[in-house]
């Protein structure tokens, strides 16, 4: 069946939700400073139910019925995904293979674990990872992103973060830190030892699961909300892309641009690996080790090569493409497939043409020609998926570095709502994770100091300089 490049012509529909929440009136000095001076009480436990505030258009991701969602349990999560703690030589952190402005990749050809070791392949981004079946590029046994989350830290082929062995040293950090004992006993209220590694990596994939990235031009064209959100080059782009002659939209369709996508309510789910041609080092199909995609699991001929079609979300922000990162622009990726195919010259590393690899899928990786204009066009079209709000989004952001500590929900002022919840959060009536930045010196307390500084923010503004928190 063709696919079209089309969508509703009505401008009337609601704005695409944000992660984020809505902004109390400012403050405008209704109660004394005396009455906040409090003393902070022993913090109750509690968990909150975690609502997604899911992209217009988009199923409700998948949650495991052993890892409800909690607001403390993705707060916690955000903090561990940004901490150098969870390296055996604090010096990486998950962010580090995973910058939010890059689409949640690094940058590089290849990542570089703590230790100084070359990852085998490219990070991939983990933009609505919530929607992936499996996880990494050809594993079809990581289905969820606690297991995950195992393989980066104790992994040792190869060392990643570099806690293989070190579990102990790990729990002992986090127990040291007064605001991650807190922390871990609001998220996980019913359990007599909070801080241990199933937590650990259960809090991590609860905020990895927020990563919801839905409100670029291309979504605000679709669904009618803005006709002048892709320009004339990037909407041929667009038909280019939905067309039968490019066959793009057979690997990466749907709302989430990967034909590999599963949701709540799915019937089945849609798991797949394809082999694009991109190496035929041998003449019958061979891909260079260690990196042979499903064949590494299967051990089955014709999985040599598949790997996992990723999200084309936030594409232009990700470079380097491919599995190995052996792909360097959005230029030479069309190249790629209008050529069927890479042609590696003899000579040259892993060389062989991979328009005649024998388990490419022929159906849909077939070539085509394109005009200069046309190239243009499908390049101007994947810029048009690029979700800029999602890579500056502050609930996504490193918690380390706060821009106005009292800010509870980064709308870059301090309200009458935020100091109500400051004083909940010291006495315990309401988590830590209602208000994180507040915990300026990282005790896991809220005292008069820091509310009485809230207001000063809040009567002056907040100057928007980063007050670094402690990490460690």
């Amino acid at each position: 069946m063709r696919a079209s490049f089309h969508r509703p012509r009505s401008t009337t529909a609601s704005s695409p939700g944000g992660i984020g929440t809505a902004r109390g009136s400012r403050w405008h000095v209704p109660w004394s400073l005396a009455a906040l001076l409090v003393l902070p009480l022993p913090a109750l436990a509690t968990s909150t139910t975690f609502t997604f505030n899911v992209p217009l258009g988009f199923p409700t991701p998948k949650v495991p019925s052993d890892n409800p969602m909690s607001v403390e349990k993705v707060e916690l999560g955000r903090l561990l995904f940004y901490d150098v703690r969870l390296s055996g030589n604090l010096m990486q952190s998950c962010a580090s293979c995973h910058q939010q402005e890059l689409g949640f990749t690094d940058g590089l050809e290849r990542s570089v674990g703590s230790t100084g070791e070359v990852h085998p392949r490219n990070a991939m981004s983990l933009t609505n990872v919530a929607y992936a079946p499996t996880l990494t590029w050809a594993s079809p046994i990581l289905r969820d992103l606690e297991n995950q989350a195992m393989v980066p830290m104790f992994g040792t082929e190869p060392v990643e973060l570099g806690l293989e062995g070190r579990e102990d040293e790990l729990f002992a950090r986090l127990q040291a830190d007064g605001r991650y004992r807190r922390m871990f006993a609001e998220a996980y209220p019913e359990d007599d030892e909070r801080i241990t590694l199933a937590n650990i990596v259960r809090a991590i994939g609860s905020f990895q699961r927020t990563l919801l990235s839905g409100n670029a031009p291309y979504d605000r064209f679709i669904l009618g909300l803005d006709d002048d959100a892709l320009s004339e080059s990037a909407i041929r782009g667009g038909n280019l892309y939905f067309g039968e002659r490019f066959e793009c939209f057979h690997c990466h369709g749907g709302f989430n641009l990967s034909s590999s996508v599963t949701f709540e309510g799915q019937v089945f789910e849609e798991i797949l690996f394809e082999n694009n041609g991109l190496y035929n080092i041998d003449g019958m199909g061979g891909y260079p080790v260690p990196n042979r995609g499903l064949f590494d699991h299967t051990h089955v001929i014709e999985d040599m090569g598949r790997f996992k079609p990723p999200t084309l979300r936030n594409i232009e922000v990700t470079a380097p493409y491919m599995h190995d990162g052996t792909i360097t622009t959005l230029e030479a990726a069309i190249d790629h497939y209008a050529a069927a195919g890479r042609t590696i010259p003899e000579g040259e590393p892993n060389a062989g043409d991979g328009s005649q690899n024998p388990f490419k899928n022929k159906l849909f990786i077939r070539g085509f020609t394109m005009t200069p204009q046309e190239k243009l066009d499908i390049i101007e079209f994947l810029k048009g998926l690029t979700d800029r709000e999602f890579l500056a989004n502050p609930r996504f952001s490193n918690p380390f570095d706060i821009a106005c500590p009292g800010d509870c929900d980064y709308s870059s002022d301090i309200t009458v709502d935020e100091i109500v919840i400051s004083v909940n959060v010291a006495v315990g009536a309401a988590s830590l994770a209602a208000c994180v930045s507040l915990d300026e010196n990282s005790d896991g307390e809220v005292d008069v100091a820091e509310i009485i500084g809230m207001v000063t923010r809040a009567l002056g503004g907040c100057s928007g300089e980063v007050a670094a928190l402690p990490a460690h």
